[in-house]
């Protein structure tokens, strides 16, 4: 909130904050500027209390995450799994064989899941409109996503996974087209109308 009021410069924040804001540029131009932490700003007030329109908070979760996972690999911890408000980040499974078992949760049904996925080695991340309302901005419109309520990405690093399902839900079903020109990303999205659409790849992370 510092540098997004103009108080604090990026050059004197922390090594950590530049981290952040380094990779979120990068992720920009990875997304073809569809993950925008700034595209907030054009949002009309009046705004909830605490709201800031410089939010990395779609990648930092996830980033978060893949840093633990690197200390506890570092450490000789091998088999872990992470879970930060339902983005998880798993290494290997918890025995020989098996993979972590990884709930979607249901968009409008809160006691099911949408899918179950099996993982090692990976990060899964879900963005939707149905734990917080309207707070992804499509940035080609500076208005609030439309076109999909819930959008689950497996990527071998949790920040990416973080951002790209950011990306795919601001840019809606044209998002899911461009994911899927990423062989290492897979994801699944659904519609306000429980229509369910999945990468060619997705299904290699379905549990049996």
């Amino acid at each position: 909130m510092r540098i997004a009021r103009g108080d604090l410069a990026v050059v004197d924040s922390s090594a950590e904050v530049r981290t952040v804001l380094d990779l979120c540029a990068a992720m920009s131009v990875a997304t073809g500027g569809a993950f925008d932490i700034a595209a907030r700003a054009a949002l009309p007030p009046p705004h909830p209390p605490g709201w800031c329109p410089l939010d990395p908070s779609a990648l930092v979760k996830g980033w978060a995450l893949d840093r633990a996972a690197d200390r506890l690999r570092a450490a000789g911890a091998t088999r872990f799994c992470l879970n930060a408000g339902g983005d998880v980040r798993v290494g290997d499974g918890p025995a020989p064989g098996e993979a972590w078992r990884v709930g979607v949760q249901h968009p409008r049904e809160r006691d099911r899941v949408a899918a179950v996925l099996a993982v090692t080695g990976a990060g899964v991340a879900t963005s939707g409109t149905y734990e917080r309302g309207d707070h992804i901005v499509d940035p080609r419109t500076g208005r609030p996503a439309g076109g999909l309520v819930s959008v689950t990405v497996v990527a071998p690093e949790l920040a990416v996974a973080d951002a790209y399902s950011t990306a795919v839900l601001a840019l809606g079903r044209d998002g899911l087209d461009w994911l899927g020109d990423h062989p290492a990303v897979d994801a699944m999205a659904i519609t306000p109308d429980d229509r369910v659409f999945t990468t060619a790849g997705f299904d290699r992370w379905r549990a049996q």
